[in-house]
Protein backbone atom coordinates (compact mmCIF):
# COMPACT_ATOMS: atom_id res chain seq x y z
CA UNK A 1 0.00 0.00 0.00
CA UNK A 2 1.26 3.55 -0.85
CA UNK A 3 1.18 5.11 2.63
CA UNK A 4 0.50 8.52 1.25
CA UNK A 5 -2.69 7.40 -0.17
CA UNK A 6 -6.32 6.41 0.96
CA UNK A 7 -7.16 2.70 1.33
CA UNK A 8 -10.57 1.45 0.68
CA UNK A 9 -11.86 -1.66 2.42
CA UNK A 10 -14.82 -3.48 0.69
CA UNK A 11 -15.88 -6.15 3.11
CA UNK A 12 -18.97 -8.36 1.45
CA UNK A 13 -20.58 -11.68 2.33
CA UNK A 14 -19.05 -14.35 1.46
CA UNK A 15 -21.84 -16.89 2.29
CA UNK A 16 -24.18 -14.47 0.04
CA UNK A 17 -21.92 -14.60 -2.67
CA UNK A 18 -21.39 -10.64 -2.38
CA UNK A 19 -17.95 -11.32 -4.26
CA UNK A 20 -18.75 -10.33 -7.67
CA UNK A 21 -20.85 -7.00 -6.54
CA UNK A 22 -17.74 -6.00 -4.14
CA UNK A 23 -14.95 -7.16 -7.19
CA UNK A 24 -17.41 -5.09 -9.79
CA UNK A 25 -17.56 -1.60 -7.22
CA UNK A 26 -13.32 -2.20 -6.41
CA UNK A 27 -12.94 -2.13 -10.28
CA UNK A 28 -14.96 1.24 -10.62
CA UNK A 29 -13.41 2.86 -7.94
CA UNK A 30 -9.60 2.04 -9.47
CA UNK A 31 -10.91 2.93 -13.15
CA UNK A 32 -12.21 6.35 -10.91
CA UNK A 33 -9.70 7.10 -8.91
CA UNK A 34 -6.50 5.88 -10.49
CA UNK A 35 -3.77 8.34 -8.80
CA UNK A 36 -5.90 8.73 -5.65
CA UNK A 37 -6.48 5.90 -4.01
CA UNK A 38 -3.43 3.59 -2.58
CA UNK A 39 -4.82 0.75 -1.54
CA UNK A 40 -8.61 -1.13 -2.58
CA UNK A 41 -9.45 -4.49 -0.04
CA UNK A 42 -11.86 -7.26 -0.33
CA UNK A 43 -12.74 -8.51 2.99
CA UNK A 44 -14.36 -11.82 2.83
CA UNK A 45 -17.16 -11.51 5.74
CA UNK A 46 -20.60 -13.34 6.81
CA UNK A 47 -24.20 -12.35 7.85
CA UNK A 48 -24.92 -10.46 5.08
CA UNK A 49 -22.23 -7.75 5.32
CA UNK A 50 -21.76 -5.41 2.22
CA UNK A 51 -19.39 -2.39 3.73
CA UNK A 52 -17.87 0.34 2.19
CA UNK A 53 -14.62 2.11 4.25
CA UNK A 54 -12.20 4.64 3.84
CA UNK A 55 -9.22 5.24 6.00
CA UNK A 56 -11.69 3.19 8.59
CA UNK A 57 -14.43 5.57 8.24
CA UNK A 58 -17.87 3.34 7.65
CA UNK A 59 -19.14 4.92 3.94
CA UNK A 60 -21.83 2.37 3.43
CA UNK A 61 -23.48 -0.11 5.11
CA UNK A 62 -26.18 -2.17 2.97
CA UNK A 63 -28.09 -3.15 6.53
CA UNK A 64 -28.45 0.55 7.39
CA UNK A 65 -29.35 1.85 3.86
CA UNK A 66 -31.40 -1.48 3.16
CA UNK A 67 -29.88 -1.92 -0.46
CA UNK A 68 -26.49 -2.06 -1.73
CA UNK A 69 -24.83 1.25 -2.76
CA UNK A 70 -24.79 2.39 -6.63
CA UNK A 71 -21.08 3.08 -7.77
CA UNK A 72 -21.91 6.68 -8.66
CA UNK A 73 -22.90 6.63 -4.84
CA UNK A 74 -19.65 5.65 -3.80
CA UNK A 75 -17.16 7.74 -6.02
CA UNK A 76 -19.34 10.65 -4.90
CA UNK A 77 -18.77 9.86 -1.03
CA UNK A 78 -14.96 9.05 -2.18
CA UNK A 79 -14.23 11.79 -4.18
CA UNK A 80 -16.03 14.77 -1.26
CA UNK A 81 -13.79 13.42 0.67
CA UNK A 82 -10.02 13.10 -0.95
CA UNK A 83 -10.34 14.78 -4.06
CA UNK A 84 -13.43 17.33 -3.97
CA UNK A 85 -11.98 19.41 -7.00
CA UNK A 86 -12.43 15.88 -9.21
CA UNK A 87 -14.86 15.82 -11.76
CA UNK A 88 -16.96 12.49 -12.00
CA UNK A 89 -18.36 13.53 -15.38
CA UNK A 90 -21.81 11.44 -15.59
CA UNK A 91 -21.94 10.28 -12.12
CA UNK A 92 -21.67 14.00 -11.22
CA UNK A 93 -25.30 14.56 -12.32
CA UNK A 94 -28.40 13.99 -10.70
CA UNK A 95 -29.81 11.87 -13.19
CA UNK A 96 -26.93 9.91 -14.24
Amino acid sequence: MDEGRPRVEIEYCSQCRFVLRASWLAQELLFTFTEELGEVALIPGTGGIFEVRLNGERLWNKKEAGRFPEPKEVKQLIRDRIAPQKDLGHSDRKDG
